[in-house]
């Protein structure tokens, strides 16, 4: 009996150590699931810094571009920075760094110096933008002159000693976003052209007659251009956008073969009494654009392929008694890249440089090319840009003649307008 009561007395404790050890278990899971569920909510908290810090990214290289077009608004799929959400475990968790403050850090200009803008318009925004570029370019050695196609393309046998060529374009532009990556822009211009040139007698008379001058000029409206563009992707900073574009030039302006001439040459003309304000050919232009915005600079690009359509059965306005045989014209297509840098010099102002080459292919008559050549027109641009308000921003941009079929000096003055 005294030893079974000893067993008793001794399997007592040994219940009673099972009971505390099960219920420091329990406590122990508790506390493992609270712990993971701190993690968890961490986790969660962390996923959306990340999210949040993301969008900033995005919304900086955004500011870079927004101003572009002359509004303060962000450009397409902009979005603001999400607010941090309030945590599982009812405490708000801790930012990942600073975000940009807005007000101090507004979105910077980047001067548009390139006929293609850069980042588009917002959806439902209208961007009105008036400007006047004048052009001025002298040529001092022989050059043949005759009907000016663009200023790149001349047809003619005039022998000319001297030209000084001024051209005033005065231009209305509208671009309306139908979505955040598609607009739709169309230009209106109206152009101012002088022509002073001292020339021999392109008759072959006399070598010993002095150089004869004549100056003419014209005005009116030019070709209108329509525009769409298109935005790939959804680039931020440290990102590139591809934006692509399809230009259609009409022939809207008074072409070479409606204005008055006097006729010197029954295949090339001679010389003209007034100036064309359009080319005479419709276009339609490609091109694909890149911008890589890298705070506080934007670096951009473009290449584009201007395809001109041929005309047929033209002839010249001119009195002559001999009658004139029609004939055939097709100018050459333009092969065009460009590119530069936007460099913001404070939260209203900015600074961009860039270069601009086009490849003007032969123009045919009748199906022969023999009569001109490939020309090559290269332009060094400078732009400056300062935000006049939030709506409005004035653009200024000089360009400088690379080679000798450049303009030599080449400015405009733009001040787009979002509505």
């Amino acid at each position: 009996m005294c030893l079974l009561a000893g067993t008793a007395w001794a399997a007592e404790p040994t219940a009673e150590s099972v009971e505390q050890a099960a219920s420091r278990l329990e406590s122990l899971q508790r506390e493992i699931t609270l712990q993971a569920q701190r993690l968890e909510s961490l986790r969660q908290a962390m996923a959306q810094e990340q999210r949040r810090l993301d969008e900033v990214r995005q919304a900086l290289g955004l500011e870079v571009l927004g101003a572009q077009r002359g509004g303060s608004g962000q450009g397409a799929g902009a979005q603001q920075p999400a607010q941090v959400a309030q945590s599982d475990a009812g405490a708000a968790p801790q930012p990942v760094g600073q975000a940009p403050s807005g007000e101090a850090r507004p979105a910077a200009q980047v001067a548009q110096i390139f006929e293609q803008p850069g980042v588009l318009t917002p959806r439902g925004k209208f961007v009105l933008e008036p400007s006047l570029q004048y052009a001025y370019s002298s040529n001092n050695r022989v050059a043949l002159v005759g009907y000016t196609i663009i200023p790149a393309i001349t047809i003619g046998v005039i022998d000319v000693r001297e030209v000084k060529r001024n051209t005033f374009t005065a231009a209305l532009t509208g671009r309306y976003g139908l979505t955040n990556r598609l607009e739709l822009e169309a230009r209106i211009p109206y152009s101012y052209r002088s022509d002073d040139s001292i020339n021999t007698d392109v008759s072959g008379g006399n070598p010993n007659e002095p150089p004869a001058f004549k100056g003419v000029s014209g005005r009116g409206i030019g070709d209108i251009e329509l525009t769409a563009r298109y935005q790939f992707n959804e680039g931020g900073l440290d990102k590139p956008y591809y934006i692509g574009s399809l230009r259609y030039k009409s022939r809207t302006g008074r072409d070479p073969f409606e204005v008055r001439s006097t006729l010197a040459n029954a295949r090339f003309g001679g010389f003209q009494d007034e100036l064309p304000t359009g080319s005479g050919f419709q276009g339609l232009q490609p091109a694909l654009t890149v911008l890589y915005p890298s705070d506080p600079a934007v670096f951009f690009g473009t290449i584009s392929y201007l395809h001109n359509f041929g005309r047929s059965g033209l002839t010249y306005n001119a009195a002559t008694s001999a009658p004139q045989e029609p004939f055939d014209v097709k100018p050459g297509g333009v092969f065009g890249f460009n590119f530069g840098m936007g460099l913001a010099l404070n939260e209203k102002s900015s600074f961009s440089l860039g270069y601009d080459h086009s490849s003007v292919g032969r123009t045919k008559i009748n199906g022969d090319g023999s009569q001109s050549v490939r020309v090559q027109l290269g332009t060094l641009v400078l732009g400056y840009s300062y935000r006049l308000s939030p709506e409005r921003s004035l653009n200024v941009s000089l360009g400088v003649g690379a080679t000798r079929d450049t303009p030599d000096i080449t400015l405009t003055v733009r001040m787009p307008i979002t509505f």
